[in-house]
């Protein structure tokens, strides 16, 4: 039994993860359109609220929770108290599902004519979601075998890779436009 659920956990943490990454370029453009004539401003806000209300409870949210349901069962077939690792992991998960709920803060604020971020803060906020899947993925293939130091020494030139990333999309985008 302890295979299937860990396929079924596969398949959901990759599509939990697919949601989030969408949602948070949905949001990229639904702020975006702020920068649009006020009627086509209108129907564009209209259509990214639409979209990311789906995306978020027909996707989202019941991936969210089938990888968590998996994830615990997991957890206690595998006595995860007996692995370090996999306490690292979980605190991970935690993180992302902070994440996961800051996004959904965010989507409520926006259907609100509230937008707190620019676009390129949120493709910085987006990036966030990457530096989790790095981790925990990492965290579960090597398990053990890396030191906790350089894995996260790993981390830290990871993310600053992704900002510089980020940062120069930035220049090349004001660049065109």
């Amino acid at each position: 039994m302890y295979l299937y659920i860990k396929a079924v956990h596969i398949i959901f943490v990759v599509s939990w993860f697919a949601g989030l990454f969408y949602m948070v370029r949905l949001f990229i453009y639904h702020t975006e359109a702020n920068d649009r004539e006020e009627s086509e401003r209108k129907v564009l806000q209209k259509q990214f609220e639409l979209m990311e209300s789906k995306l978020w409870n027909i996707i989202t949210v019941p991936s969210m929770i089938l990888t968590v349901c998996s994830g615990l069962w997991m957890m206690i077939e595998l006595k995860w108290y007996h692995h370090p690792w996999m306490i690292v992991k979980f605190l991970f998960v935690l993180g992302l599902l902070w994440y996961h709920f800051k996004c959904q803060v965010f989507m409520k604020q926006m259907r609100e004519g509230m937008f707190k971020w620019t676009s390129t803060q949120l493709r910085i906020w987006n990036e966030v979601a990457t530096i989790f899947l790095f981790a925990i993925v990492f965290l579960v293939v090597l398990k053990s075998a890396v030191s906790w130091l350089w894995g996260f020494v790993g981390l830290i030139l990871f993310s600053m890779i992704i900002m510089l990333a980020v940062k120069i999309y930035k220049k090349a985008r004001m660049r065109k436009g």
